[in-house]
């Protein structure tokens, strides 16, 4: 594990390879699972804020979701309680996601982002995916969320050699800041060293 300040950095995200392999997962993450992508308080407004310029990269489906579930959804599951995007037909896809020509599912709203239509690129969540982060009483743990569907991007990684935090670096540093993610990367340094 790697403390920095009040956040706990697993050693996975040293030490699991991982580059996203969209044409091969097609970004399966957008679009499997039981529940819709975790939203931070602040991030609510914003998907509110800027709907209005992102609705025209969604499905209709997932214009449907919005227009039944709202913007976000409050989600309930074991001990967790939080704001996570809504799902299309309360279940699997994210009712921001969308589809190019060749099946790869993307967000609208990074689409709207892309375009300069936004300041906001994505809710923080999807963008350190496979990061999850989990604050609690004094600490924030950061941990590598294993699942099978990104199984060629930890191959992809292995052959390119990059590891989960060095993929993640510009999220990372959106959520922490660089001085967090410097101290992280000399702290994967010295622990190589020292080995």
């Amino acid at each position: 594990m790697i403390v920095i300040d009040d956040i706990l950095f697993s050693d996975d995200v040293k030490n699991i390879a991982f580059v996203c392999n969209l044409q091969k997962c097609k970004g399966a993450c957008c679009i499997e699972g039981d529940s819709g992508a975790p939203l931070e308080e602040d991030e609510v407004a914003l998907v509110k804020k800027f709907y209005p310029r992102f609705k025209k990269h969604m499905s209709e489906k997932g214009i449907a979701a919005v227009e039944k579930y709202g913007y976000s959804v409050i989600e309930e599951e074991d001990e967790y309680t939080g704001i996570a995007t809504p799902l299309i037909d309360g279940t699997g896809a994210c009712a921001y996601v969308n589809f190019d020509k060749s099946g790869i599912s993307y967000c609208a709203i990074e689409k709207a982002f892309l375009e300069g239509k936004t300041d906001w690129r994505k809710p923080i969540s999807c963008h350190l995916y496979p990061i999850r982060i989990k604050a609690y009483e004094g600490f924030t743990a950061v941990n590598y969320d294993e699942w099978d569907i990104c199984s060629e991007a930890c191959k992809l990684g292995e052959k390119l050699k990059v590891p989960v935090y060095q993929f993640l670096k510009e999220p990372l540093i959106r959520k922490f800041g660089v001085e967090v993610y410097e101290a992280l990367e000399a702290s994967v340094k010295y622990a190589g060293e020292d080995s």
